[in-house]
Parts: C-alpha cells; sequence; structure tokens
C-alpha cells in the first residue's frame, strides 16, 4: 500500500498512475481513507496555484521534486490541464529520482501520445513538440521517433476528415471461448441462441441512428465491425447484417472492415458472403503462432487453423488482411514470439498489430498471475523492437498507436500497414479526429468538436440484457449528442 496526502484530491488518479509507472498495480490510499496496515511508502503532493502559474510540489522519503508551468491568459480548461500536467511531471520526477529506471514514454500515460504530439506540432512546429516530449515528459528519443512517424503517416489521412463526416462502428460482443487476458465485456456464445434476439435488437440500433445522421446532413466516411468475434455469426446472419448497414446508411462507405479475429469461426461460406457485399478488410488475428500459449491463453484454435484461414481468406480474394500479435503473453519468451513472427511474415498480411499484453482488473489472468510467469519489461521491449523489424521487412510502416493502464513496461501498441492499405477507421478513431456512431453493446458514439478541441460520448451499457432495456434511452441520447 502506498499513501498519498494531496491538497488536490481531484487529481488523485492522475497521482495514482504516475506512481503505478514504478510500483504496478500497488494499492493507493488517499491520506484519511487508510484501513490499518502500514503503508510501504508516503508520498506528499502538494498544488499552488498563483497568477499565470501553477507549482506542483512531491516529496517522498526525504527528497522532494518541484514544477512550475505557466499558463498566462489560459481558459479555465486550459488551466485544469495545466495543473494536471504539473502534478505529473513533479511526482515522475520524484520517483525517478528515488527509484531510477528506464520508462519509455515518460510521464504520459494517457491512450493517445500522437494526438498530444501532433497538437503540439500544430501549435509550435515539429522542433517544439519533439523538445517537450524529451525535455518535459521525459520521453525516450527511440518513442518521440516513433511518435512523429506515427504523425506523418497520419497527415493525410486526418487532413481529408470533414467536419460533418462520420464512422459507424458495429459491436458484435459474442466470443467463442474467454481469452485468458481479455477484459471487454464480451459473452461466451453458449447452446442456448443469444445472437438472434441481440441482431433485432442491434438492426433497431442502426436504423434509428442512420436516420439520426441523413437528418442532420452527416456524410458517411467509414464502417468498422468489431467484437468479440464477428464471425460467430452464421452466414446469414452476417449476410443480414450487412444488408441492414448499406439499406440503412445507403452505402458502406469509403471502406468497411469485418473482424474475423477467431480463426475456428471462419468458414468459406462466411467469407464468401463479406467478399459479396464488398468487404475489402477483415482480420484474422492469432495473437500467437505457439500452440502451447494458443491452448493457455484459452484460444479454441492451432497455429495451423491460423494460415489455413488466412489461404482460404487469401484465395477468396480479400485484398487487405490484418493480423494481430500480443507481446508479453503468459509464459512466453522473446524467442517464441519471434517465431510468431517468422510464420506471419511467411504469410505477407498487408496490415500487422503488435499489442503489448495489459493487465487488466477484469481478466481472469490478474487473478491468476501466480500461475502464469509473465514475461519480463526487457523482454517485452525487445518482442515489439523485433515486430518492428519484421513490419519494415514487409514494407510496413507504424500508422496508428494506441496506450492502456497496466501495459508490460509501459510501452504501447502499434499498427503497420503496406502502402495504400492504412486502415482509416483506425486512425479516425484512435486519434478522435471523426464523429463515431456505434450500435450494440459496449459500443461508444462519439461527436468531435475539433474547433473545440473536445470530445463528448454516449457510451451504449456494457451488458447485453441492460443495452435491451436501455436501447430507447440510449436512441435519445444519441439524438441529443448529434443535435
Amino acid at each position: 500500500m502506498i499513501l498519498l496526502e494531496t491538497n488536490r484530491p481531484e487529481y488523485r488518479n492522475d497521482i495514482a498512475e504516475e506512481i503505478r509507472l514504478f510500483f504496478g498495480q500497488t494499492e493507493i490510499v488517499l491520506a484519511g481513507e487508510e484501513n490499518g496496515g502500514q503503508p510501504e511508502l508516503s508520498i506528499s503532493v502538494q498544488l499552488a496555484a498563483a497568477p499565470g502559474c501553477a507549482t506542483a510540489t512531491a516529496k517522498c522519503s526525504g527528497a522532494m521534486q518541484s514544477e512550475t508551468i505557466a499558463f498566462d491568459g489560459a481558459d479555465h480548461l486550459t488551466v485544469k490541464r495545466i495543473e494536471k500536467r504539473a502534478v505529473k511531471i513533479a511526482v515522475f520526477r520524484l520517483l525517478q529520482q528515488l527509484f531510477p529506471r528506464v520508462i519509455p514514454w515518460g510521464s504520459l500515460t494517457g491512450i493517445r501520445p500522437t494526438k498530444l504530439f501532433r497538437e503540439l506540432t500544430v501549435q509550435s512546429g515539429a522542433e517544439a513538440a519533439r523538445d517537450a516530449f524529451l525535455r518535459l515528459y521525459d520521453v525516450t528519443p527511440d518513442k518521440i521517433r516513433l511518435a512523429e512517424s506515427i504523425c506523418e503517416a497520419q497527415r493525410d489521412m486526418i487532413a481529408s476528415v470533414g467536419e460533418r463526416d462520420f464512422d459507424v462502428y458495429v459491436n458484435i460482443p459474442f466470443c467463442p471461448t474467454k481469452c485468458l487476458y481479455c477484459s471487454f465485456p464480451s459473452q461466451i456464445l453458449g447452446k442456448e441462441d443469444a445472437l438472434t434476439p441481440y441482431l433485432e435488437k442491434l438492426f433497431i440500433d442502426i436504423s434509428e441512428g442512420a436516420a439520426l445522421m441523413r437528418e442532420r446532413g452527416y456524410r458517411l466516411r467509414c464502417m468498422y465491425v468489431g467484437g468479440g468475434t464477428p464471425t460467430v455469426l452464421s452466414a446469414e446472419q452476417l449476410d443480414r447484417l450487412i444488408s441492414t448497414l448499406k439499406i440503412c446508411y445507403g452505402s458502406l462507405g469509403n471502406e468497411i472492415t469485418v473482424e474475423a479475429g477467431r480463426p475456428d469461426t471462419i468458414t468459406e461460406d462466411k467469407l464468401l458472403v463479406l467478399r459479396e457485399h464488398g468487404v475489402q478488410r477483415i482480420s484474422i488475428n492469432p495473437q500467437s503462432m505457439n500452440d502451447d500459449t494458443l491452448c493457455g491463453i484459452g484460444r479454441a484454435h492451432t497455429a495451423d487453423d491460423v494460415e489455413r484461414a488466412f489461404s482460404l481468406a487469401r484465395s477468396i480474394g480479400f485484398p487487405v488482411i490484418n493480423m494481430d500479435l500480443i507481446a508479453g503473453l503468459p509464459g512466453e519468451h522473446v524467442d517464441d514470439f519471434c517465431g510468431s513472427l517468422q510464420r506471419v511474415q511467411r504469410l505477407s498480411p498487408e496490415n500487422m498489430t503488435v499489442h503489448t499484453l495489459a493487465i487488466k482488473r477484469s481478466s481472469r489472468l490478474i487473478e491468476r498471475l501466480d500461475e502464469y510467469p509473465l514475461p519480463t519489461a526487457s523482454d517485452v521491449e525487445q518482442m515489439l523492437s523485433a515486430g518492428a523489424e519484421t513490419a519494415q521487412s514487409l514494407g510496413m510502416q507504424p500508422y496508428y498507436m494506441y496506450r492502456q493502464k497496466y501495459m508490460s513496461g509501459n510501452l504501447e501498441n502499434v499498427g503497420y500497414a503496406k502502402q495504400d492499405s492504412i486502415c482509416m477507421y483506425n486512425i479516425d478513431m484512435m486519434e478522435e479526429t471523426t464523429n463515431i456512431m456505434a450500435h450494440g453493446a459496449s459500443a461508444m458514439s462519439k461527436r468531435v468538436f475539433g474547433y473545440e478541441n473536445r470530445v463528448e460520448r454516449i457510451p451504449n451499457p456494457k451488458d447485453v440484457k441492460t443495452y435491451f432495456d436501455k436501447l430507447p434511452t440510449i436512441l435519445l441520447e444519441k439524438r441529443a449528442l448529434f443535435d
């Protein structure tokens, strides 16, 4: 347990994120809320506001770190951001004094470092953005280069977004099995058919959402069908889903992606339905090409099944296939991950996404860490480097990136693409540049107010039954969001 004392408890979560960079998922308790027990460490964080600046002072074990950031003429929202930044930097640099280690993204804990880099570049130029990442946020030079290269790859795609553009996201929250590391609220398919009633409600959601966007004069940009595992649907159900999207929205936009993540759910008739509807992009996601690992994490397929599914999709004529791998899976060493990369390299997909394992509180893995040895942060970093080298050998460049809480080594997930095969939706969604109309349980609609640098969200309930019950309310909330 770590005891936190602060005069600004509204920033407790931000402070906790910095502490966890050094101490993992340790319990962090606010002074006055402890229930006995001796803390292993006590940290004090005080924020003093003076005209035109914020000064944060962090103290621990006799050491102290102060950071002052000016904000002359800033509005209230900007002042809050600067205060939060000062607090986080002070805590990070204090703990770096006491517990020295290389933390690749420095004090940055947000999901979208590229969004920040792009904003800084627009404000003051690329050199100033690089300097801020290095000197203010303590990001390592190689991660700065990664962020800058991704921003460059995204530039034309982001420039093409119109104020009234929107993307459609459809969620199919069902899977054949639950992965050990999974924290998504997906439901496991049993003997009872849960898909039919779900689709009936989903089609209402789609019909109403499409009518709303048409009334408001929005322009469809692209679609993404994710999950879960959308290919748990039968060929007939997939046909109904894509047909409904076409009829309601009038088209599938500039591109449509369907996650066919589990090879054990992929059949020829399903792939033929998707291709006949004009689906250009699918994902076939092994996560690992090591059979022992696949069994251990709860996947009901083998590496050979992945290769068969990939070959089938290629023979049917999908022009873009993505494959996902996860670095840091339980029991894997660097050689295991490199073996997975070699098998993926031989298949030569157009896109590859290399994820870093995130140990989520709602996953089964967190309850069973004693049973599953995890690779070290150093090993995971080697895995990511090997992933980047493999992508380069396939003629791919990094084009989107995001980070999650509780990731091994405080690292990142990176999407790579060959020339002219970048996924529009991934950039739109990750960089929050485009409105999103989302359908289905656990999906989230977004409205982007670019001129205010603000995003408003409407999350659908995660539980399927709650989604059914609250659908009328959800539809009203979407109307209010896009009014």
